[in-house]
């Protein structure tokens, strides 16, 4: 049996960041767990990991050592597509990677400059 888990980030304002990553993923808020200091979302289909967002006192200062792709499927056209949605929620793009001709993934940062990518 798989163990449940949860993922968790540093976050300097926990609400304005687990709102940007709910609409990002089609997740909900977690009920009990929305204060000042922490906020935590769900997949409301009960597949994904809950992702919580803890609030610390330092800034971010370097890259992520593990980061989320969200998978939309479907071609180059629907990355973009994708891509400028979560541009209109406070994503920054910061570039396109391609394989040979083809677009592979397209790398953005969340509004707390937390490196993600669509894929």
């Amino acid at each position: 049996m798989a163990t449940h888990w949860t993922i968790c980030f540093d976050a300097a304002e926990p609400q304005r960041i687990a709102a940007f990553w709910a609409a990002a993923l089609g997740y909900t808020t977690e009920p009990g767990f929305d204060g000042p200091d922490a906020a935590s979302i769900i997949d409301p289909r009960g597949a994904g990991p809950a992702i919580s967002f803890l609030r610390v006192p330092e800034p971010k200062a370097a890259k992520n050592r593990l980061h989320v792709d969200i998978r939309p499927g479907g071609d180059a056209t629907a990355l973009r597509a994708k891509a400028a949605e979560l541009v209109t929620l406070g994503a920054t793009v910061v570039r396109e990677e391609h394989y040979g001709e083809h677009l592979g993934h397209i790398v953005l940062l969340d509004p707390e400059r937390n490196e993600f990518c669509v894929a």
